[in-house]
């Protein structure tokens, strides 16, 4: 029998830094690591120096896979080589607070709880951004949850098993499918006792404007093999509705229709108010309103075209399969 408690699995592809802040994070876990193992699944070709010490110090168990598979994939191809009783899953650019596997088992121990995360903290001089985003993740707290993001979360091997695994075929939004299949087996907790801190949380516009559309294209294909909460129908509808808005204005004011143009302009306004309103009250002063009105007015486009590219990647692989 094994004397390994808690199975580490992380998914990493690109720069390194924050790799070993997540691993060193772990090291600094209150918690005897001889019962705990790490298993790393790069996607990078090599590794350097430091991550080299830094794995042989830790005993990091190394999957290297240059074939381009999912990150569910990874995940699921981790858990394979695992050998603990709990799964602990962590994107390789979270920072995990000293007390994070300690609550995590703790709550696991809820009843009827199968899946936990700790919640978000900002970074220190975080700008704006972060902390919008930061605010959007711990909007609900200390309580069961409908989603809870893929960043950091634990169960245990026997309900990974019962969920059926993380969907290999999106690209995104697999953490969506995942929790919606874990919170058929009982609730998904989302816990303030224990926090981290995402190193990689989208700091700049121009980037996350980037980023939501690529995060966007698989909402669509996310849809399919599960339950869509109510909560969660205005993010595919919105950014949609809000693209043709802008179209609409766009030619409206090409074509002289100056009143069709503003009555557009005016449609597409209200959402980005209603949401940045109810957004400026969990940032409190922390952050701008500007750059609140400034974050949706970018979110919703940028994930409005994500849901299209996907939508049409997806049609040509049907007919290309036809």
């Amino acid at each position: 029998m094994s004397n390994i408690d808690v199975s580490f699995i992380i998914p990493h592809k690109g720069r390194e830094e924050m790799l070993l802040k997540t691993l060193r994070s772990i090291q600094g876990l209150h918690y005897d690591l001889a019962r705990v193992e790490i298993l790393l699944i790069s996607q990078n070709e090599g590794n350097s120096r430091e991550l080299d010490e830094l794995v042989n110090e830790l005993s990091v168990k190394l999957i290297r896979i240059t074939d381009g598979r999912t990150i569910s994939a990874l995940r699921n191809l981790g858990v394979e080589g695992a050998q603990g009783q709990y799964l602990a899953f962590l994107d390789a650019d979270v920072k995990l607070s000293a007390n994070w596997l300690e609550v995590m088992l703790t709550t696991l121990r809820r009843p009827n709880t199968v899946l936990a995360a700790a919640h978000q903290v900002n970074s220190s001089e975080a700008p704006s951004l972060e902390r919008i985003r930061t605010a959007l993740s711990n909007a609900v707290l200390d309580c069961a949850v409908t989603f809870l993001p893929g960043r950091n979360l634990c169960l245990s091997r026997h309900d990974f098993e019962r969920i059926g695994g993380f969907p290999e075929h999106l690209i995104t939004c697999e953490d969506y499918y995942f929790t919606e299949r874990a919170s058929r087996l009982g609730e998904l907790y989302y816990t303030s006792e224990a926090c981290y801190v995402h190193l990689g949380e989208d700091k700049e516009y121009t980037k996350m404007f980037r980023k939501e559309i690529w995060r966007g294209q698989s909402n669509l294909a996310s849809i399919k093999g599960r339950t869509i909460p109510l909560r969660e129908w205005p993010s595919f509808i919105v950014p949609i509705g809000l693209l043709i808005l802008l179209g609409i204005a766009s030619v409206g004011t090409i074509f002289g229709q100056w009143l069709i143009a503003l009555w557009s302009l005016m449609l597409f306004s209200l959402p980005v108010v209603v949401y940045s309103l109810r957004l400026k009250r969990l940032v409190g002063a922390s952050v701008p309103l500007t750059s609140v009105f400034k974050f949706y007015g970018l979110f919703f486009p940028a994930r409005a075209l994500g849901t299209l590219s996907g939508a049409l990647k997806e049609v040509k692989t049907s007919s290309h399969n036809e």
